[in-house]
C-alpha cells in the first residue's frame, strides 16, 4: 500500500494534523494511520487509548465533524485508523481552509478558496447573480448575433421567432429571479470589464526573449464575439501569411492553423478565473503562447487533455451557451482537435502545461519553412524530402530517389547532408529496412 489521494501515514499523532482530516473532509475523504512509518510499515504507539479516547473530541470541537476512530492491534503494536468522510460543507481549521490533492495538502486560497466555496454551495461563478447589474448593460446586438448562429447550429431553432430578451435569457439559464447572472453579463454585456475589470485579451509581440516586448494590444467586448475579434486582431497586426496562388486565385495561408488558434482562444475564454488576471497572448518568431488564469478540473491531468476527456468546465453556463451558439462542436474534445490541426499542417504538437496559476498552450510555428531551410543551404531536392518527411513521417533511399530522379548516390550524399545539418536522423536499421526521421 502507498500513500494516494485518500491515504496518509503518521508514525505518531501531532495537533497539526488535524490539517489534514480537513484537507480530506474537503476533497473525497480518506483515512489516517497513526502509528506508521512513510513506508506503510506499522511501528506502534506508547499510548493508544490514550489517543483513541482524546481524537473524536480533538476532531468534532476543532473541526466539527464526526470521524470513525478505530484502534488495531497486529503483532503487539497498536495503530490507530481515522476514517474521514468527505463533507457536503466547506470544514476550516483556524480559519483556514485545506484540501487534500493527490498525495499533498493544499490550503486553498484567493480564486480557489472562493472557487471552492462555491462548489459546495453547489454553484459555480458564472452562475452568480451580478447585483449591480439591469437590463440595459444587455446588448441587443449581441442577442441578435447569438440567435442567427444558435438557429444555423440548429441546437436553438426556436429562437428564431423570439424578441422578448428576457425569454432568450431564460432559456439560456442567464436569469434566476429576473435578476441578471454573471454569465449573462460577460456574454452580452455592453461593457463587461465594468462589472469584471479582467475580462478582455491582452496581445503581445516579442524578440527574442519575454523581456522584449515590441507592441501590444487590448482586445475587449461581450466574450461571445471576443474570439472573432481577437483573431481578427492576430490576423490584422501580429501573424504573418504566406500567399501561394492555385491558378489564377490567391490563398493566404497562416502561420499556425487557423482552427487551432481559435479552438485555442476560445478554451483559454471558457474556462477561464474571470476574479484574475486577463486572457494573455504572447506572440514569438517560432511560437504563440496563450495563458489563462485558473486550475484544471479535478481529477483532470494535462496527459489527459491529449485524448477524450470529460467535459468539466470551470464556467458551465458559459459553456453551455458557446456550446448553443455553435462556437463549441464537441464535449472534451477541443484540445484534441488543437493537437489534430497542428500535426496535420506539419507542425510539432502543441505544449499544454499549468504555470503561473494558470493553464499556457504553445502553439509552435513551422520551424523547417523554406525560408529557413534555405537558410540553411538545402538544395531543391532536399528542401523537397524535408517537406515529403513532414506529410510521411519518414523516408528511405529509395523514396528519396524517386522524389528528386536522383542516383542512388546523389541520394545518399544529399541524405548525409541532413543528417549532419541535425535535421534528420537514421533509424539504425541496415539496408532495405533502412529510413529517415525529422529529428
Amino acid at each position: 500500500m502507498i500513500e494516494t489521494q485518500n491515504i496518509e501515514w503518521k508514525s505518531n499523532w501531532r495537533d497539526e494534523y488535524l490539517k489534514w482530516i480537513c484537507g480530506f473532509a474537503n476533497a473525497t475523504g480518506g483515512k489516517i494511520f497513526i502509528g506508521k512509518n512513510d513506508k506503510g510499515e506499522i511501528i506502534g504507539l506508547k499510548n493508544p487509548k490514550k489517543l483513541l479516547e482524546d481524537l473524536p473530541n480533538k476532531i468534532q470541537n476543532n473541526l466539527g465533524i464526526l470521524c470513525d476512530v478505530l484502534l488495531h492491534n497486529i503483532h503487539d503494536k497498536s495503530y490507530i485508523e481515522i476514517i474521514v468522510k468527505p463533507s457536503d460543507v466547506p470544514i476550516s481549521f483556524n480559519g483556514k481552509y485545506y484540501y487534500r490533492s493527490g498525495s499533498t495538502l493544499q490550503e486553498l486560497k484567493g480564486p480557489r478558496l472562493n472557487q471552492f466555496l462555491l462548489k459546495k454551495a453547489g454553484k459555480t461563478w458564472d452562475g452568480i447573480i451580478e447585483p449591480n447589474a439591469t437590463f440595459n448593460d444587455i446588448d441587443l446586438q449581441a442577442i441578435e448575433y447569438f440567435k442567427k448562429r444558435a438557429v444555423k447550429s440548429k441546437r436553438m431553432p426556436f429562437l428564431m421567432d423570439e424578441s422578448r430578451v428576457n425569454v432568450i435569457l431564460e432559456n439560456l439559464l442567464l436569469l434566476e429571479n429576473n435578476k441578471l447572472k454573471r454569465a449573462a453579463i460577460l456574454l452580452f454585456g455592453n461593457n463587461p470589464t465594468k462589472f469584471y475589470i479582467n475580462a478582455y485579451i491582452k496581445i503581445g509581440r516579442f524578440g527574442k526573449t519575454s523581456d522584449d516586448l515590441l507592441f501590444q494590444e487590448i482586445v475587449e467586448g461581450n466574450i461571445f464575439e471576443l474570439a472573432d475579434k481577437t483573431l481578427e486582431t492576430l490576423e490584422k497586426k501580429f501573424l504573418i501569411s504566406n500567399v501561394s496562388y492555385d491558378g489564377l486565385h490567391r490563398v493566404e495561408k497562416w502561420e499556425y492553423p487557423y482552427a487551432a488558434i481559435r479552438e485555442t482562444i476560445i478554451n483559454a475564454i471558457v474556462h477561464k478565473d474571470y476574479t484574475g488576471a486577463p486572457i494573455q497572448i504572447s506572440i514569438y518568431d517560432d511560437k504563440m503562447v496563450v495563458w489563462n488564469e485558473g486550475s484544471l478540473p479535478e481529477n483532470l491531468t494535462i496527459e489527459d487533455l491529449k485524448g477524450p476527456h470529460v467535459s468539466r468546465p470551470n464556467n458551465p453556463i458559459l459553456a453551455s451557451v458557446f456550446f448553443k451558439g455553435g462556437l463549441i462542436e464537441a464535449w472534451g474534445r477541443g484540445t484534441v482537435k488543437i493537437i489534430n490541426e497542428c500535426i496535420n499542417a506539419g507542425l510539432p504538437e502543441p505544449d499544454f502545461k499549468t504555470v503561473f496559476g494558470g493553464v499556457q498552450v504553445t502553439l509552435f510555428k513551422n520551424y523547417l519553412d523554406r525560408r529557413k531551410l534555405l537558410e540553411l543551404g538545402l538544395n531543391e531536392r532536399q528542401i523537397k524530402a524535408i517537406e515529403f518527411l513532414k506529410k510521411n513521417k519518414k523516408i528511405t533511399n529509395k523514396n528519396y530517389q524517386i522524389i528528386n530522379k536522383v542516383s542512388r548516390e546523389t541520394a545518399t550524399i544529399d541524405l548525409r547532408k541532413l543528417v549532419e545539418l541535425n535535421l534528420i536522423e537514421p533509424s539504425g536499421s541496415k539496408g532495405a529496412g533502412a529510413y529517415y526521421t525529422l529529428k
